[in-house]
């Protein structure tokens, strides 16, 4: 298959002090990848360059073409405000913005698929319920209503079944096996080994810098886990600023 993402020496960070360190490698085309490591490890960091809200220090990330519109990005759940006064329709509503644009007018076809989201996800009567009323398998599903409104070429899920219950964790799980079925490419990250080895055929064990990539068997054995632990207890966020190279300028 054809690389859907190209990663080039890529260093990401935050005011020049870097989270991700010189990785380089590529993702397939309708790849079903699971990214893992310790607390503290550039997941988070790594998914926000993917999605572009993070430019690189330095190195290149390329999407095959891909624009904004081609990609969902699903954050942390408590990256949402959940005191911000909108319901559960309206949210996942938010998941149309790129095809019909901030102001656009929606009408009973868009309607008709926020409501088909939000039968997808368990949601069914939860319409009118504000956000913040919620509890957090409620709040994921939701989420995950708004991705598949995406419609989107590259799904980028950070930490999608962190403290959810059992069984939104194996509705969920499907639905990521069905976005892989239907050929887009699904990237999470993850911290339950189970079911990245049960589920994701595909693994990056990250540790600030790459420590394995590969079929998952082979990237998550425990000289590769204890080696990625090691890593990120050495690393230093007090080290200074990457020295990022800058084009000469013109004469």
């Amino acid at each position: 298959m054809a690389a859907q993402i190209t990663l080039r020496d890529v260093t990401l960070g935050y005011e020049r002090h870097p989270a991700v360190h010189h990785l380089s490698g590529e993702v397939a085309s309708g790849a079903l990848l699971a990214v893992v490591g310790p607390n503290g490890a550039g997941k988070s960091t790594l998914f926000r360059g993917l999605a572009g809200i993070l430019k690189p220090l330095a190195g290149t990330i390329d999407l095959d073409g891909l624009d904004n519109r081609d990609i969902a990005y699903l954050p942390q759940s408590v990256e949402i405000d959940r005191s911000f006064p909108i319901s559960v329709f309206d949210f996942v509503g938010t998941g149309l913005w790129r095809q019909i644009g901030l102001f656009g007018g929606m009408g009973r076809r868009e309607r008709d698929r926020i409501g088909e989201a939000l039968a997808a996800v368990g949601l069914n009567g939860f319409e009118n319920r504000n956000i913040g009323t919620l509890s957090g398998g409620q709040m994921q599903r939701m989420l995950f209503a708004r991705v598949l409104l995406q419609d989107a070429r590259l799904v980028v899920l950070d930490e999608p079944f962190n403290a959810i219950d059992a069984k939104t964790s194996t509705d969920l799980v499907a639905l990521v096996r069905r976005w892989h079925g239907e050929g887009r490419t699904v990237l999470a990250a993850l911290h339950d080994l189970d079911m990245v080895r049960k589920h994701f055929p595909e693994t990056l064990l990250l540790a600030r810098g790459p420590v394995a990539w590969g079929p998952t068997a082979e990237a998550l054995t425990p000289e590769n886990l204890l080696v990625a632990m090691r890593m990120c207890e050495a690393f230093d966020d007090r080290a200074a600023a990457c020295a990022v190279d800058m084009p000469p300028r013109a004469a």
